[in-house]
């Protein structure tokens, strides 16, 4: 809202220009959610404790970790509300909501939120830790998951490179009969940045750089398509459907996409073949443009990814502090991550799939950070109010939803380690007794057993935060190993 405002004013004063940029608003988004949290929070906590929202801690089974958590009985939870009404406040004020993938996110934020909302009423209403079915808790998931993946498959975000770039050029000397063709078809003004680009050495580092930087910014400005008849081949879907929209429905971006493609169909003898649908392909961690091609699979895979995500980080919220604070760190990552692939320039030098939309996202994780950071607030130890499957399996799908929408699927790994770690405890634990009759751990989630091993529950938060924090900086590193 005040982006759309500070654009009506800025002809009129233009210092309000400056909540037009985009590192100024997430900043922004960051501190309206904490101070909503701070200012709201002591009100929510008590209309929790009015309704008789408590935790119910449940005795069997552990009896040791019930005397450890007993005192807890009573704590509001449902907290998460905290969390979503701050998030998305924030996001109405300082982000660009005509933006589809801040819409997407909101929405899994939502949805999830939603469900958990409505998994931690039926366990209030019947006083045990017994809400949704685990079918029905999974059918929620699977829906967002399912949701967004449909949406992400069906409408690209992600188009590989528009512009060239030295690496994709096979033949230098071939370049000319491109510079030739170009210059007839482009406008005056990209006839004469050809003319002053000529390569009369195809070997001269200084003459490629020009060249290309001439025919990159005609492909941004010039219709290649026209009188395009040919027929493509169904290997190349993503020409097609660049074709089928025609020029009037295409931007900058796209237009520069469709004439790259067109230029390698025309010259295949000077130009290296683009990766193609870029948008189900999932890119490798530390490995330079190494793509797996998933196609209609990628809808699956993003349901898993959201599932997943939200699932971990609900089993790691068992302490007070825990899930919050490793949520924040996750978020700091991504948030980081988003503003990266959304410029052309990091991305192409980083060897990154560039998502041109994600810019967004910054003001979308801040705004998430900023809110987690005001609940955590009264959720440290001891905590006032438990963010309970509300804030929990919403704060996993935002996670996982920001891990899609960035294009770094299989760095969540890394950036979500610690919920990772607390996940495989459970499944370990589970397989191993099933096939053993064993434990392998006291308890699982694995802070518990460190908890009955007798660390105080503050030491186990504590260092746990600190996993998080090493595999979120582990995984900012990836970026550059290449």
């Amino acid at each position: 809202m005040l982006y759309y405002l500070a654009l009506h004013l800025v002809p009129h004063l233009s210092v309000f220009n400056v909540f037009t940029y985009l590192t100024v608003r997430a900043g922004a988004a960051a501190l309206t959610a904490f101070a909503i949290s701070l200012a709201i929070g002591p009100t929510v906590i008590r209309l929790l404790h009015s309704l008789k929202i408590g935790q119910y801690i449940r005795k069997a089974h552990v009896a040791d970790l019930h005397e450890l958590h007993k005192n807890k009985a009573g704590t509001p939870t449902m907290g998460g509300v905290l969390i979503l009404l701050s998030t998305l406040t924030a996001l109405l004020l300082w982000a660009r909501m005509s933006n589809r993938l801040v819409l997407i996110a909101a929405l899994v934020l939502l949805v999830l939120g939603g469900v958990g909302f409505f998994d931690d009423y039926l366990k209030l209403r019947r006083k045990q830790n017994e809400g949704l079915s685990a079918k029905a808790k999974f059918a929620g998931q699977i829906f967002a998951g399912f949701m967004l993946g449909a949406v992400l498959y069906c409408y690209p975000i992600a188009l590989s490179r528009g512009h060239f770039i030295a690496e994709d050029i096979r033949d230098w000397r071939g370049m000319r009969d491109v510079a030739d063709m170009l210059s007839v078809k482009a406008s005056a003004e990209g006839a004469a940045l050809l003319a002053s680009a000529p390569l009369t050495d195809p070997g001269d580092p200084e003459q490629q750089r020009r060249l290309l930087h001439a025919i990159n910014k005609i492909l941004a400005k010039t219709d290649l398509a026209s009188g395009i008849a040919a027929e493509i081949p169904p290997a190349e879907k993503e020409l097609a459907q660049l074709l089928a929209r025609g020029p009037s429905q295409l931007d900058e971006r796209d237009r520069q996409r469709l004439n790259r493609m067109l230029l390698e169909r025309q010259f295949p003898a000077s130009f290296w073949p683009s990766t193609t649908q870029v948008h189900t392909r999932v890119e490798v961690p530390g490995l330079k443009w190494v793509l797996i091609p998933l196609g209609a699979l990628y809808i699956p895979f993003v349901i898993f990814i959201i599932v997943g995500a939200s699932n971990a980080v609900n089993l790691t919220d068992g302490l007070d502090g825990l899930a919050a604070g490793a949520s924040i760190v996750s978020l700091t990552a991504y948030t980081a991550i988003a503003y990266i692939v959304s410029r052309a320039d990091w991305a192409t030098y980083l060897f990154l799939i560039h998502v041109p939309e994600a810019s967004e996202l910054t003001v979308f994780g801040a705004a998430l950070l900023g809110a987690g950071l005001g609940f955590l607030w009264f959720n440290s130890h001891p905590a006032e109010v438990f963010m309970g499957d509300t804030g929990s399996l919403a704060l996993g799908g935002a996670i996982g939803t920001m891990a899609v929408l960035t294009k770094q699927e299989l760095l969540l790994i890394l950036v979500g380690g610690l919920f990772v770690i607390e996940a495989l405890s459970v499944m370990i634990q589970v397989g191993w007794y099933k096939f053993r009759h064993v434990r392998v751990f006291r308890m699982a989630p694995l802070h518990h057993h460190f908890e009955l091993l007798g660390w105080s529950e503050t030491k186990v938060t504590i260092r746990f935060w600190i996993i998080a924090l090493v595999l979120a900086l582990m995984s900012l590193a990836t970026l550059k190993l290449r």
